[in-house]
């Protein structure tokens, strides 16, 4: 492993959110693990913060992915974005009119 002190880059941040979302198409991560996980590499200044977010997770074996594998996942992801942002306008609803704008704007990237 590269010296966990290197300042990570948004490639490297990219590739764990990667790898993290390989483990949600498999099972061992749920949505919710998934997402609070790619917040933190996302947040990542090193190379060690991101190596603790994969962690307890087997290394990723490149194996033959099916289309509706590699399909499903960028699906599971827009709906983990949508039920967290239901659960925030439900709590308040000043951040209803900001989640009916982002549902816009996801509907408008996938349509």
């Amino acid at each position: 492993m590269d010296d966990p002190r290197i300042r990570a880059s948004d490639i490297d941040r990219e590739r764990t959110v990667a790898t993290l979302q390989q483990h949600v198409g498999t099972g061992r991560l749920t949505l919710d693990e998934f997402s609070e996980r790619a917040a933190a590499a996302y947040r990542a200044r090193t190379l060690g913060d991101l190596a603790t977010l994969t962690r307890d997770l087997p290394a990723a074996t490149p194996g033959p992915a099916t289309a509706s594998h590699r399909a499903l996942v960028p699906v599971l992801v827009v709906l983990a974005v949508l039920l967290a942002g239901a659960l925030l306008a439900m709590a308040s609803p000043a951040t209803a009119d900001a989640m009916n704008e982002m549902m816009a704007q996801v509907g408008r990237m996938c349509g």
